[in-house]
């Protein structure tokens, strides 16, 4: 009875059922995501409004962060191969713990930079995928990356608000120095976590090795995601904006919507994570998809705050990408390089994303519609490839 009580209850909170080690990566996850959701959604107007940076001037930052983090990544993958990956989860966020000082300590614009810099240290992603993919049940494995996703999900839930609420009361600085505090938690967490060695896999040595990571699977992978990724991001960023200019929503009413969609990416990681275990992760990645078009559509069609609701909800999907690629990319490298075959996809994927707002931004410029409906007809092309291609390389 009581094993009926666990598996029910695991089927609607998988948190239940995951194991003590992803119990703290879980917590850990949520503790930093929420103290990082406290200063990144109002970074932007804090370096624009307060150190008054033009919006050039604003892109280079994040320029910054998104270059460092993919070569971080793959430097983050070959560590986690080599030493003790615990470690290397704590060293991710040690290294993030003097980003909000230097932020909270900036006078103007160039000072962000070494904080950016920072910010972009990105060691964290390989290595959780190489750490969970060795611990986790390859029945299950989907939901659980799926699952330890959600935790980002529900800390950005809420903590743009109180940031918000917390810069307007007690000023910028207060929320930086508290988002140092809940990253310093966030490290301390990690440190009860079980230490995990790379095994060695004597049939590899370094050039075999680096040959497989560069075979054609995992480059098709890495061309794929990058084009998930490019396609998502090319309108993804304009959203804000969008509903601000087209539909003249007020900040209240975009932030609450903003909510929305990371409760939506908490609820339909899960579901993904389900369909990804229950038939193919290629279906899983399709489905992300189908959400994403249909956020779009519903976007597009009406400025009707229900609709909207709705539209932010599903668009929630798209936020897991991380999660679908490690638990596509993780199972299929050899067990010696689990974090580095990982990190390639996720490099190529984040230099995507450093191209797709500005196309976007360029297409924006014509028709604050067009990055929307470019996107959208870009969606069946990565449906497809999904069903047909990519199913045949898992």
């Amino acid at each position: 009875m009581k094993t009926f009580k666990r598996r029910s209850l695991g089927n609607v909170f998988p948190f239940l059922t995951l194991e003590r080690d992803f119990k703290l990566i879980f917590l850990a996850n949520l503790v930093g995501s929420f103290g990082d959701g406290l200063y990144a959604y109002l970074l932007p107007i804090y370096v624009t409004e307060t150190l008054k940076a033009t919006s050039v001037e604003l892109g280079v930052l994040f320029a910054v962060q998104l270059v460092v983090a993919a070569f971080t990544l793959i430097l983050g993958g070959t560590l986690a191969d080599k030493y003790d990956r615990k470690k290397v989860l704590i060293l991710g966020w040690l290294l993030w713990l003097p980003a909000p000082l230097i932020f909270a300590e900036a006078k103007n614009w160039a000072a962000m930079i070494p904080g950016m810099v920072l910010y972009g240290f990105w060691f964290g992603s390989p290595t959780m995928t190489a750490y969970v993919t060795s611990r986790a049940d390859k029945e299950t494995l989907t939901l659980t990356f799926a699952t330890l996703s959600t935790a980002w999900s529900f800390g950005y839930i809420f903590s743009p608000t109180i940031g918000g609420y917390l810069s307007s009361t007690f000023g910028m600085t207060y929320v930086f120095y508290l988002a140092f505090v809940f990253y310093c938690l966030a490290a301390f967490t990690l440190v009860f976590l079980s230490s995990q060695y790379p095994p060695k896999d004597s049939r590899l040595d370094s050039s075999g090795e680096w040959r497989t990571l560069l075979s054609k699977r995992v480059l098709l992978w890495s061309l794929f995601f990058a084009l998930f990724v490019f396609v998502v991001l090319l309108c993804r960023g304009f959203i804000t904006p969008f509903l601000g200019e087209v539909y003249g929503l007020n900040n209240f009413e975009i932030g609450t919507l903003g909510s929305v969609a990371f409760f939506g990416s908490a609820v339909l990681a899960l579901v993904l994570g389900k369909i990804g275990d229950k038939w193919k992760k290629t279906d899983a990645i399709a489905v992300c998809m189908l959400f994403f078009a249909v956020s779009i559509i519903l976007l597009t069609f009406s400025r009707n705050m229900a609709v909207l609701a709705v539209s932010h909800f599903f668009v929630g999907a798209s936020y897991t990408v991380w999660s679908l690629l490690s638990a596509v990319v993780g199972p299929l490298a050899p067990k010696s390089a689990q974090a580095r075959w990982v990190s390639i996809p996720q490099s190529i994927s984040i230099l995507a994303a450093f191209f797709a707002p500005y196309v976007g931004g360029w297409l924006y410029s014509f028709s604050p519609f067009y990055p929307f409906f470019t996107s959208l007809a870009l969606t069946p092309l990565i449906i497809l490839s999904a069903l047909t291609i990519m199913s045949q390389y898992t």
